[in-house]
Formats: structure tokens, C-alpha cells, sequence
């Protein structure tokens, strides 16, 4: 998979025209796009610049200046946000019913990460975790992502059906009320979450989390973004804290990063 630290000898002017997006969109927002993989990304963004009917990079960047709406969109595509309720429910049965317990008897006041949260899904998710344990009130949970409209919808709290496909039913009963058609969140976890915009690639990161999750983002990235990525997350965590990461995510080599496997898509520090 090509990234846009490797670029042709030669470039096309098709080439030049996309790097210089890039860069213009570096200088704008504090974006960096050469961290994430260049083929995945340089293809989505060509779809939404000509489903604008825009023929070059240039002068869709030239409109994204002047047209929030169409800063937004790209921001919303750039950004991946996919996200579900106890995504992989086996993993979270995991968090439920052996780590955060284990955590629950030597911590007072559960520190908790969710980065890249997209739309809320998954600190709600370890919100509604927490209370069954019941240390809600006594946790903190920080959310953030990058795209300010995401966490506009993660605050409102209204979810369609499929969305809550992999919830247990009792945990539907009790963490959400319908609401014309869709799903509203209960408000005690909604007070429970402090969401907050950050870019990862950027933007400093908090320290001794008891608890980081970061699911199904870190696959977008190039190498060299997730080996910075990882060593952040690592610093991030204090020491015997774990991250939880994405099903198709496992790290190899996690010593290298003051991590150990602790399970599945677990990891914990080590020092």
C-alpha cells in the first residue's frame, strides 16, 4: 500500500495536483493526510471531489475554503466515522467481565480513553460497562475525535436501530428509550462522557489512563503514523494500563512500545 512519504520519482501532474491538495489541507486545518495510507485515501477523496463535479484538486480545495458544508463532507469522509455498539461483542464481554473488575479493586477512580470516537458509540458503550459495574459516577470518560459534526451527533445521542444490533437486550432495555424510529441514549451516560475535538497525529495527549480504546482507526494510518500512534498511547497509559484495539489491529512486536499482551487486541504497560 503506497503513502504519501513514497512518491513517484516522477509525478504525474495528476500527482503534483493531489500533493499539493494535501499540503494546502496541511496548511489549513493541521491535517496531515501523508499519515494515512495513500491509496485508500486519495481514492475517496477523488470520489467526493468529482461528485461535486470539480476536475482537479485545486479547485476543490479553493471551494472547500469558502463552503463549510463542503469542508465538513470532507472532513466526515477523511475521517472514517463507522461505528457500533459493542462492535466484536466478544471483546467487550472481555472488558466486562474480567479487566475492568481486575481494575475496579486497586483503582478508586477509573481514568477511561476513547479516541477517535466517532459518533459515541464506544465511550457509550463502556459508559453502560461501567454502570453494570457500578462505578459510573465514580469514573471519568473522555471522548475525542477530529470531526466537530461527529461529536455534535455523539452528544445528541440518537441512534437507529442497526446501530444497536450487538447490544444484549437487557442492556437496550435499560440504556436507551425509542424515539421516532431511533434510539436515544439514557442521560446518566450521557452526562458521563466529556467529549472533546483532537487531532491524534497533532495534538498532546492526557497521561495515566487506566484504560485506552482506539478500535478500527489505527488501519488507515501509514506504519511510521502507528508507530508514533502506539508509543503516544503507551506514554498515554499508566504503568499496568491497558488499550484495547481493533479486531483487524493487533500490534506486533508491542515490547518495542513498553506494551504486553494482555488478551485479544489487548495490551498493557508494562513500565
Amino acid at each position: 500500500m503506497n503513502n504519501l512519504g513514497s512518491r513517484p520519482l516522477h509525478p504525474s501532474p495528476e500527482d503534483d495536483d493531489f500533493y499539493r491538495f494535501v499540503a494546502d489541507i496541511r496548511r489549513a486545518t493541521s491535517i496531515d493526510l501523508s499519515q494515512y495510507k495513500e491509496t485508500q485515501m486519495r481514492r475517496r477523496l477523488t470520489t467526493l471531489r468529482l461528485k461535486h463535479g470539480f476536475g482537479d484538486f485545486a479547485s476543490y480545495f479553493a471551494a472547500l475554503k469558502s463552503n463549510p458544508k463542503l469542508m465538513d463532507e470532507f472532513l466526515d469522509r477523511m475521517t472514517i466515522n463507522v461505528s457500533e455498539f459493542w462492535r466484536n461483542p466478544n471483546r467487550w464481554q472481555v472488558l466486562l467481565d474480567k479487566f475492568l473488575p481486575e481494575m475496579i479493586k486497586t483503582t478508586p477512580r477509573l481514568q477511561v480513553w476513547s479516541a477517535a470516537c466517532s459518533t459515541g458509540e464506544e465511550p457509550y458503550t463502556l459508559a453502560m460497562i461501567l454502570d453494570r459495574l457500578g462505578v459510573l459516577d465514580s469514573s471519568a470518560i473522555l471522548a475525542t475525535d477530529i470531526d466537530e459534526g461527529v461529536l455534535a451527533k455523539a452528544k445528541a445521542g440518537v441512534y437507529p436501530e442497526r446501530s444497536l444490533r450487538d447490544v444484549p437486550a437487557n442492556f437496550v432495555r435499560d440504556y436507551f428509550q425509542r424515539e421516532n424510529g431511533n434510539f436515544r441514549v439514557a442521560e446518566k451516560l450521557k452526562r458521563a462522557v466529556r467529549y472533546q475535538k483532537q487531532n491524534l497525529l497533532l495534538d498532546p495527549f492526557g497521561e495515566r489512563f487506566d484504560l485506552i480504546v482506539c478500535r478500527n482507526v489505527m488501519i488507515y494510518f501509514t506504519e511510521e503514523a502507528k508507530m508514533t500512534l502506539y508509543t503516544k498511547f503507551a506514554k498515554a497509559l499508566k504503568p499496568g494500563g491497558l488499550l484495547f484495539v481493533g479486531s483487524t489491529e493487533q500490534i506486533f512486536s508491542p515490547r518495542q512500545y513498553g506494551l504486553e499482551t494482555a488478551d485479544t487486541f489487548f495490551y498493557r504497560r508494562t513500565v
